[in-house]
């Protein structure tokens, strides 16, 4: 990003980042400002806590819209909260630059706030420095305790779901990597501007037994799911949703592909037990989003109803390997 102007950190950080006085519900005794902020968790409740870093020319395209890359920063890691079922409550954000261009950093921070304000995750404090692009948010949200999803509860005899479509992560970067640029395509909408499902994550709560969002791909985040649950599972790759003009853009067998093995859909993957899937579609239902039986877990160990397709999920902007992953 080339320079407009010089400013200092407290400057960019007065100009761009400083949001309005808290509420008086806000939780936040002590907002940006000073060397720390002092928050106040609702009594009784766990606070769940998370981080993920986004580098500019892997996990998004250095030309992307500024405005996207802010929405994208905060998204992705409000997509964790909503995994554990998580009310967000606040972030931190920490933004290195090699330059400070006040119109990308206008249009980033409107990006970013727009969805804290949306989310309920108020911005508490961050750092910005000088060095290669690169945007790190923590967030911080609230669930009562022992109720949180976590990837651990599966048992067989669960059903696995997923909610909204797949598919559209992979299929947005590819579309961007042929030059499609029109803002309001759905697959550049899905790639660029995730929605975290914040709303679905508390309403599985107790409903669920096992939980992840859809970060590094279908097969790729089951298989942590079953490892820590200690399980198989057979899927029903048929049954998989896809993502609105996933199979105009890749055809038929590539959008099958994308589904099972891209990333970046931040959709919620669940197992759940029988008993209670009508239960979870209402739920769910109600929210505008559909939630859709994809296969169920087994006692034995592996996953069956695929073909093998290899290790590890999503590749990132430029073909690598994802480098990052939640602890």
């Amino acid at each position: 990003m080339p320079s407009q102007s010089q400013h200092s950190e407290f400057e960019l950080i007065a100009r761009y980042f400083t949001p309005s006085p808290p509420g008086p519900d806000a939780g936040v005794a002590l907002g940006v400002g000073d060397d720390c902020t002092l928050l106040v968790p609702a009594a009784g409740r766990q606070l769940a806590v998370s981080v993920d870093t986004s580098v500019a020319g892997i996990h998004y395209p250095e030309d992307a819209p500024a405005d996207a890359v802010g929405h994208r920063a905060l998204a992705v890691s409000l997509s964790d909260l909503a995994a554990m079922g998580a009310r967000a409550r606040w972030c931190l954000m920490a933004l290195t630059l090699a330059e400070a261009d006040e119109a990308w950093l206008e249009g980033f921070s409107r990006g970013f706030r727009a969805l804290a304000e949306a989310s309920g995750a108020a911005l508490v404090g961050g750092d910005v420095t000088r060095g290669a692009t690169a945007i790190g948010v923590t967030v911080m949200g609230e669930v009562a305790p022992g109720a949180a999803l976590t990837r651990h509860g599966g048992r067989p005899g669960d059903l696995v779901a997923v909610t909204g479509a797949l598919g559209g992560g992979a299929g947005g970067l590819a579309l961007w990597q042929r030059g499609e640029r029109a803002p309001s395509h759905p697959l550049l909408v899905r790639y660029l501007r995730p929605q975290p499902r914040l709303a679905a994550g508390e309403a599985l709560v107790g409903l669920a037994s096992a939980a992840i969002d859809v970060s590094d791909g279908l097969l790729a985040d089951l298989g942590h799911i079953l490892e820590r649950s200690g399980v198989g599972a057979t899927l029903a790759p048929e049954a998989l949703p896809l993502a609105e003009g996933l199979v105009a853009a890749l055809g038929e067998e590539g959008a099958r592909q994308a589904a099972l093995t891209g990333g970046d859909d931040y959709e919620l993957l669940v197992t759940i037990p029988g008993e209670r899937v009508d239960e979870a579609s209402a739920r769910l239902a109600a929210l505008g989003l559909p939630l859709t039986v994809i296969g169920r877990l087994e006692a034995e160990p592996g996953l069956r109803g695929v073909e093998d397709q290899g290790q590890g999920g999503w590749q990132h902007f430029h073909g690598r390997s994802s480098p990052g992953g939640s602890l």
